[in-house]
């Protein structure tokens, strides 16, 4: 597997600050992958004819964007997509984006029924303090992680799993949707490497979406093991209806940041 180093979260939002202000799609990069990796966890052999149920965990913050913005990449191809808005706000283009692809808004009884694949999109490395999960948001995980953990339902993770701190990797209080995979968007966060976080990361996917110049004077926390490096592209989608659905998630996504 790729060894790449791995970074603070105050390291890579001080990577991001430029390419944001020069107008760079941070987030449109990130949640084009995060469509895609999500895409690789859906179950192969669904009785419904390939159509999955995707439950969408959707933060405030701009983990909650990108978890979005994929979610409506995921709803265009016609997959059952529940959005759980657990966050003061919701991105509202995202969340636009989302709606018009065909997502739907569920409440938090809704958001606890059996499902093929969480993302989780809740916090990110722009939590503050201890990033302990609080409110509705706890009761949904505690009601999924049964499923969670016999293997029925997969998780991905939006940059690292909710609730582990990104520099320490360390939780609050051990209430942590366990990911199968995480998509780390820009560099590796020093906490899923530290402490519990090689435990509830799963497998670690480093979405490159242009920070490493950016990083050239940051200073190493620890060397990470990946499971492989992605590219960010935009996807194609074929057919007018795709197309339009594409253009405003991209279009939207142009002013925002990505984790």
């Amino acid at each position: 597997m790729p060894e790449v180093p791995a970074y603070t979260a105050a390291e890579v939002k001080a990577a991001e600050t430029p390419l944001l202000a020069a107008g760079e799609p941070l987030m449109a990069r990130a949640a084009a992958a995060l469509a895609r990796i999500v895409r690789d966890e859906l179950p192969r052999d669904d009785a419904s004819g390939g159509t999955a149920r995707i439950l969408v965990l959707v933060g405030g913050g701009d983990n909650g964007g990108d978890a979005l913005f994929a979610a409506a990449d995921l709803a265009g191809d016609g997959h059952h997509v529940d959005l759980a808005l657990v966050g003061r706000r919701a991105h509202e283009e995202g969340l636009a984006a989302a709606l018009a692809a065909g997502a739907r808004i569920v409440d938090a009884v809704a958001a606890t029924d059996p499902c093929d694949v969480i993302v989780d999109g809740v916090l990110g490395i722009g939590t503050q303090g201890d990033p302990v999960l609080r409110g509705v948001v706890r009761d949904i995980v505690a009601a999924q992680l049964p499923a969670v953990r016999d293997g029925a339902t997969r998780v991905v993770a939006v940059d690292l799993p909710s609730g582990l701190h990104p520099d320490s990797g360390t939780t609050a209080d051990g209430l942590v949707l366990p990911a199968a995979v995480t998509a780390t968007f820009g560099a590796v966060k020093a906490g899923l490497v530290r402490g519990e976080g090689p435990a509830l990361a799963g497998r670690v996917i480093l979405v490159d979406i242009g920070l490493g110049p950016h990083l050239a004077d940051a200073v190493p926390q620890a060397v990470a093991s990946v499971w492989r490096i992605d590219a960010a592209r935009p996807r194609r989608r074929a057919g007018a209806v795709g197309r339009r659905r594409a253009a405003v998630s991209v279009r939207s996504a142009r002013r925002s940041s990505a984790g």
